[in-house]
């Protein structure tokens, strides 16, 4: 008589996969990280949906290249834009604020007061808004962005 489910035969497929975990801790490094960004980007997804809470997740019309927020409120000193173009796009940034530093801090740190920023590769971008004025922020600064993708 033979059985499918031995005790020997679970507790060899046990060990293996506890063998397999801990000799891949690269592996299971990756794989939180891969979660805590795609909470990250959810939690930037519904921020979207409202002017006065950051990170937030911009994507980009069918049809349209330009990425239009109006009335933005800047609570902190800072708000993140995330967004994933394509590889050999553009991204160029403008606001209507000339308080407001326009950087992309993440796969590069690239300013865009020095012209758009050619992507290389399908990865997160960071577009960081910082409040850069003389004088101290406002307690809930307005601004308007756009963001245009293009190529």
């Amino acid at each position: 008589m033979v059985s499918a489910c031995s005790p020997e035969t679970f507790s060899e497929q046990g060990s293996l996969t506890a063998e397999d975990s801990a000799t891949d801790p690269d592996r299971n490094l990756q794989d939180v990280e891969d979660i805590e960004d795609n909470i990250k980007n959810s939690y930037a997804r519904l921020a979207s949906k409202r002017s006065d809470i950051c990170p937030k997740l911009i994507q980009e019309e069918i049809g349209s290249q330009v990425v239009e927020r109006t009335a933005e409120v800047m609570v902190n000193n800072h708000c993140d834009y995330f967004l994933y173009p394509r590889s050999g796009q553009q991204i160029s940034v403008s606001i209507n604020d000339s308080q407001i530093e326009a950087l992309l801090i993440v796969p590069a740190l690239h300013d865009f007061a020095n012209g758009d920023y050619k992507v290389d590769s399908y990865d997160k971008h960071v577009i960081r808004l910082t409040y850069n004025g003389a004088t101290y922020k406002p307690e809930n600064f307005m601004y308007d962005v756009a963001v245009t993708i293009s190529g």
